[in-house]
């Protein structure tokens, strides 16, 4: 993990440095914030609201968690701001433009989203601060916005497809997409999904997860989709796949 962010200016541009957000804030502090004459120094979020907005997109975070590390807000927030535009324009250009983000420690999963929504478990990056790629994993679910009738596997191959190929600290998190097996099928969703994804897009068409996604996101997905757009099932496509898995 990098080294703490210090010296924040946190009562005017938070998070300006990078993205020249503009932030407005309703923070109650607490006494791990120190205040100088000239700065406030900060090692935890203090717990309550900061909106920042950068180039048309706005971010609500609201922290619960009176520990929560500060590098890891900066980590989500820019992470959010890097991550979230790129997915929207290849995925979704309609995706709504105001994200929140809510860490609770009330929570106990690692993330959830619903509609424009991520909760966070802070428990979880404590133990793990450098999986901070866990919100471009969640924020793709913003983007997708599917209407129903996606399988979740699908759902959740593509939104990990989205943290392999949009992600900012995968390596450092030790996240990768795992190696083929025997053993897997195209339905166990998530990285084993997201590889199958990937060997799609390299080695049958350069646009089938774009093309995939519009059905998907039209509420037009059917068993028969596949072979609308490969002229095979998707069963065939796997064992395309599994008789030579190279990336």
């Amino acid at each position: 993990m990098k080294n703490k962010l210090m010296n924040l200016i946190y009562g005017t541009m938070l998070a300006s440095v990078i993205f020249s957000c503009k932030k407005s804030a309703s923070v109650t502090p607490d006494d791990a914030v120190n205040k100088t004459a000239n700065k406030i120094t900060a090692t935890v979020t203090p717990i309550g609201t900061v909106i920042y907005t950068s180039a048309g997109y706005k971010l609500t975070f609201t922290n619960k968690e009176a520990t929560f590390d500060d590098q890891e807000r900066q980590n989500f927030v820019n992470t959010f701001f890097t991550v979230y535009p790129q997915m929207a324009n290849r995925f979704n250009t309609s995706a709504t433009k105001n994200v929140t983000f809510i860490v609770d420690p009330a929570y106990n999963g690692v993330a959830a989203t619903s509609n424009d929504i991520t909760t966070f478990s802070p428990a979880w990056f404590k133990s793990n601060p450098a999986d901070y790629d866990v919100v471009t994993h969640e924020v793709m679910h913003i983007v997708q916005a599917y209407p129903g009738g996606v399988p979740g596997w699908l759902t959740e191959g593509l939104a990990d497809y989205s943290r392999y190929k949009f992600g900012v600290n995968n390596a450092n998190a030790g996240w990768s997409l795992p190696a083929w097996s025997s053993s897997q099928k195209y339905t166990d969703s998530y990285r084993v999904t997201a590889r199958f994804f990937a060997w799609l897009e390299l080695h049958v068409n350069s646009s089938i997860l774009n093309n995939l996604n519009s059905i998907c996101h039209n509420g037009s997905y059917t068993s028969n989709t596949w072979v609308q757009l490969t002229g095979k099932t998707v069963d065939q496509l796997w064992a395309q796949y599994s008789a030579s898995p190279a990336l």
